[in-house]
């Protein structure tokens, strides 16, 4: 998962290079690039999808702190698996309809109606890819928030 959120980067930096570059371009030499904004469009959804395993497993995705910490370690290790198999379910039928739609635009050879008339498929296999990714991830906290609950043996919350 490591690869794929410095696979991230590398588009986060082309991103912000390519933009630079048009504005450079744009208003100095008034020779824009028409392709920088669509295309930087379509590696945002990349640059979501492709993160968003590692930030899972970093634990770096918003949560609610003050509901959480008043719970005892069961209650918490409980929330935490139920949230966990939420997410999990809502990646599966991402990945699902997300690659059911994708193969059906490869299929019929969409192109979205742009500049650059970009073929659809692969902006929208993306999402499941990396839904699968996310749904590991999803797999290994639920046992982990498990594994958490049967250790657990405190009753306080607001614990440090």
């Amino acid at each position: 998962m490591a690869v794929l959120a410095y696979f991230s980067g590398v588009i986060l930096i082309f991103i912000m290079g390519s933009v630079c570059v048009d504005v450079i371009m744009r208003y100095f030499l008034n020779r824009p690039l028409t392709w920088v904004i669509e295309i930087s469009e379509y590696l945002l959804v990349y640059l979501t999808f492709l993160g968003t395993a590692w930030v899972l497993r970093n634990e770096g995705h918003v949560t609610v702190d003050v509901l959480i910490l008043g719970l005892n370690k069961r209650a918490r290790a409980m929330t935490g698996i139920i949230s966990s198999l939420v997410g999990l379910f809502v990646c599966l039928l991402i990945a699902w309809f997300g690659s059911v739609e994708a193969w059906d635009n490869f299929q019929r050879g969409v192109h979205i109606p742009s500049i650059l008339q970009f073929p659809k498929a692969p902006l929208l296999a993306i999402i499941p890819f990396g839904c699968f990714f996310l749904m590991i991830q999803f797999v290994r906290r639920t046992l982990g928030f498990i594994n958490e609950w049967r250790s657990a043996d405190d009753v306080s919350g607001f614990e440090g």
